[in-house]
């Protein structure tokens, strides 16, 4: 037993690491991003070397999920409820993530928040003939009517892909009230689970990295087809603005329970993690 539980605590470290592996690597991609997007309207870079940007960081992407699939193997319970997150964020996943439909979301709230900031431009104009040299070439603003129709087609696929992984998650959930387990636990007083139940815990948690993997499977393949529909430029705004609400979620949520409980949770205080009061964190939040 003492075993099990250390040979658990070293997946479980792995995977900390690897999470905050990936969190390093968004706070670059936001710098990377916002580097290209300067020099691209300054025309400084072109919109090749913005695709490859893309593309790379949605590659990063892949490798991060098929990372974590490789350590769902021998336990993925901790994806459920990750000891390195806040409780906020532990209250917004889904199958270990975010939900991909989530990711379109950010594309309608762009979309809008961009289309009010033109017309407040356009109506100042008009009102004092002011030219504030935006010419919005490609922001989000900007979808075209086939682009926002295969968004929405996209969208609509991506919620029935949800709903399917979802109701397995509920038949997972309702099987450990099922035999062995339940009954094992009413017959006897010991907690200690005999092998019926230790092999069915296992099938359980092995079900569920399956799950978790198939539901990364459908964010990876949202992420991409999200890009394949956005012109480079668009594709980039995308993606800082999505690294940018994720990496803001973490540290709200570490702030929030800061305020409440006087200190970070334990869970989250992982080595090589930086400080929230420190420079890097305030940088990436005005970022």
């Amino acid at each position: 037993m003492a075993s099990s539980s250390s040979s658990s605590y070293g997946i479980e470290q792995l995977q900390k690491e690897c999470y905050y592996e990936w969190m390093s690597l968004q706070a670059k991609h936001i710098v990377d991003l916002k580097e290209a997007l300067i020099r691209q309207r300054s025309n400084a870079y072109n919109h090749h070397k913005l695709e490859e940007l893309v593309g790379k960081i949605v590659n990063d992407f892949q490798s991060y999920a098929k990372r974590r699939s490789e350590l769902t193997d021998k336990s993925c319970s901790s994806y459920f409820a990750p000891s390195w997150n806040s409780s906020l964020e532990n209250g917004l996943l889904w199958m270990g993530g975010c939900r991909p439909s989530s990711f379109v979301r950010v594309i309608y709230a762009l979309c809008g928040s961009c289309a009010e900031a033109h017309l407040s431009r356009y109506l100042l104009q008009i009102d004092e003939n002011i030219d504030d040299g935006h010419d919005g070439d490609s922001s989000m603003s900007d979808l075209t009517a086939t682009q926002l129709e295969k968004i929405n087609d996209l969208h609509v696929k991506v919620i029935r892909e949800e709903d399917k992984l979802t109701k397995k998650y509920a038949n997972f959930q309702e099987d450990v009230a099922d035999m062995p387990i339940a009954v094992t636990a009413f017959w006897r007083d010991s907690v200690e689970a005999d092998v019926a139940v230790e092999d069915a815990l296992d099938k359980h948690e092995e079900c569920m990295g399956v799950l978790m993997a198939d539901a990364d499977k459908v964010r990876v393949e949202t992420l991409r087809r999200i890009v394949e529909v956005l012109t480079p430029v668009q594709a980039a705004e995308f993606l800082l603005s999505g690294k940018r609400l994720h990496m803001s979620l973490h540290e709200w949520g570490r702030a929030r329970e800061e305020r409440r409980y006087g200190c970070v949770h334990v869970g989250m205080q992982q080595q090589g993690e930086p400080e929230p009061e420190s420079q890097r964190d305030r940088t990436l939040i005005d970022m």
